[in-house]
């Protein structure tokens, strides 16, 4: 394994290299299929990352700042089931964002986010470890699969893995418990979990929060289309896709899809791939979840929940869990 480098006296950098998949192929198979579709990762560029901020701001989307409420409500009842001695693992840490919170009323000894976008995680570690200074950073660069592998130091601290956000609602249900359990490695044989799940309630609430009425999540939707002409050049015409977004009531989901106005041909990989008017492109899922449900969904994937916090309008719910 690499060594990781020291760039600041309380911050180190592992890079694990993740693997580059090959992003044509993988669009072309996915938008060739039967039912096509796109993964949401490529709604995530420069502009796709401004418009997913701007999302989390509207009067329609409550998961983001009913989360933050919630742990800044909870942040001393949930220390308080905790080791005083902590580092705080958080995959998938993007800009360290959320955390942040945490750092301030916590002070843990330690903080190991994993990010698979070098620059992001290098820029908000060297922002944030000064203001920290009793806090050591261990900053790894890795894809999920490489951050899930990640060795517990069992003799350590205890490791409390941080999943924030409605995020592990986008996983299909074999993947989510996959995933799960890959947490729970992570977290190791004497660690904790503290993940956020959004919850099942009025469709109707459910429809406005992924069809802001400022267009953003359309724009975000779309946004995939624009990023992969400018990486592929695809020869998508972005205007000539509807947004949609629905809770499926069966499915227990919302669904994101981009449906064709008209009949479009791309090119990807060398491939010509037609799409009708009406085809639709599912670029997202995003699974609602119960209390009860989830804690089994932990149980099942080895850890024991130790408790939940949910707002007084039963939007959104956070979970503390040890390893079983």
């Amino acid at each position: 394994m690499a060594r990781p480098q020291r760039l600041l006296p309380n911050l180190t950098f592992l890079d694990l290299r993740p693997p580059m998949t090959d992003a044509a192929q993988e669009v072309a198979a996915s938008l060739s299929a039967p039912s096509p579709t796109l993964d949401p990762k490529y709604f995530y560029d420069e502009r796709g990352s401004a418009l997913f901020d701007a999302i989390t701001r509207t009067p329609e989307y409550y998961p983001t700042r009913t989360e933050a409420a919630l742990l800044a409500e909870h942040a001393d009842a949930m220390a308080s089931e905790l080791p005083g001695d902590l580092v705080i693992a958080e995959p998938g840490a993007g800009g360290c964002d959320k955390v942040r919170l945490l750092l301030d009323r916590w002070r843990p000894s330690g903080y190991m986010p994993l990010e698979i976008s070098r620059q992001c995680l290098l820029d908000a570690t060297r922002e944030l470890a000064p203001r920290y200074p009793s806090v050591r950073f261990s900053a790894v660069c890795a894809d999920y699969s490489q951050a899930l592998s990640f060795p517990a130091d069992d003799l350590g601290p205890a490791r409390l893995v941080f999943f924030p956000g409605s995020t592990i609602g986008n996983f299909e249900p074999t993947a989510r418990a996959d995933f799960l359990a890959g947490l729970r490695r992570l977290a190791g044989d004497h660690g904790y979990l503290l993940i956020g799940a959004d919850l099942q309630k009025d469709p109707a609430r459910l429809n406005a929060a992924y069809n802001d009425a400022r267009g953003h999540t359309a724009a975000f939707n779309r946004n995939a289309l624009h990023h992969l002409n400018r990486r592929l050049n695809c020869g998508f015409d972005p205007d000539a896709f509807e947004h949609r977004a629905f809770y499926n009531e069966s499915a227990r989901r919302i669904e994101m899809h981009l449906e064709c106005r008209r009949d479009q041909t791309i090119s990807v990989a060398d491939q010509r791939i037609q799409l009708p008017a009406g085809t639709r492109i599912h670029t997202e899922n995003s699974y609602k979840f119960t209390v009860e449900g989830f804690s089994r969904e932990l149980v099942d994937a080895g850890f024991a929940p130790l408790s939940s916090w949910v707002d007084e309008e039963g939007l959104f719910s956070i979970h503390l869990a040890r390893a079983a």
